[in-house]
């Protein structure tokens, strides 16, 4: 269960936030949002796909953590075992809200990480943000912006019919067999097949390099089967 709520320097004056990462700090999904501009820190641990939207965007680009809701490959009960972590994740518990143009911050007050006894305070004791808030309040507005972008990358992929749907056998060293179902890629055969128009466009609107950063993202499934081996126990 989540409880977000306005984030306000009287109500809250006394929340802290415990700066801890793993499934004791709620870090239990098996995929996050990502955007382009993010791509090139995610890649370096992460395979990026597409997941359908069911809105007027059709896809956006996440980030995946396991092979099934729930899994989350890097996490332990108290760590996070990767440089670094997508912004979808690390700004938890806090999260963007609208209210017309504005945009405010809210609190989840049930996550786990909050607290009025120990971690980093949000607001100075004789008022305004401390240091940590205004680095969420930075961080918020730069993954508010990015996710925004997705919706342009999104449009242009598809106008050159270049998204697909794949699907991903594990087998795993208890025997057992999985399929990661659901999710797209790029269609790297059409990717290079396109005309010089057709790249210069992309590459204009700073598509080109992200799509070919989603293609070469992929080599991280190889490298997230081999770490839900090592969780699993050895057949026979």
């Amino acid at each position: 269960m989540t409880h977000p709520v306005l984030l306000h320097n009287v109500e809250h004056k006394d929340l802290r936030i415990r700066l801890g990462r793993g499934t004791r700090f709620g870090d239990r999904e098996m995929l996050s949002p990502t955007f382009p501009a993010e791509f090139r820190n995610v890649l370096a641990h992460y395979p990026i796909v597409f997941r359908e939207t069911g809105n007027a965007q059709r896809y956006e680009p996440v980030a995946l953590f396991g092979f099934q809701d729930g899994e989350n490959l890097f996490a332990t009960p108290d760590a996070w075992d990767a440089l670094y972590v997508p912004m979808a994740v690390a700004r938890q518990p806090f999260l963007m809200g609208l209210s017309g143009d504005s945009l405010l911050v809210h609190v989840d007050l049930d996550h786990p990480t909050v607290s009025t006894t120990i971690g980093e305070p949000l607001f100075l004791e004789f008022g305004g943000h401390s240091d940590f808030l205004e680095h969420i309040n930075s961080m918020l507005l730069a993954l508010h912006q990015g996710l925004q972008s997705n919706a342009g990358f999104v449009a242009a992929l598809l106008e050159y019919g270049l998204i697909e749907p794949f699907t991903l056998d594990i087998e795993v060293n208890d025997g057992s067999h999985h399929q990661l179902v659901g999710f797209s890629t790029i269609n790297e055969e059409k990717l290079a097949a396109l005309d010089g128009p057709a790249l210069a466009h992309l590459h204009r609107q700073g598509h080109l390099i992200a799509a070919h950063l989603i293609v070469a993202s992929l080599i991280k499934l190889r490298e997230l089967v081999e770490r839900k081996n090592q969780r699993a126990p050895v057949h026979g």
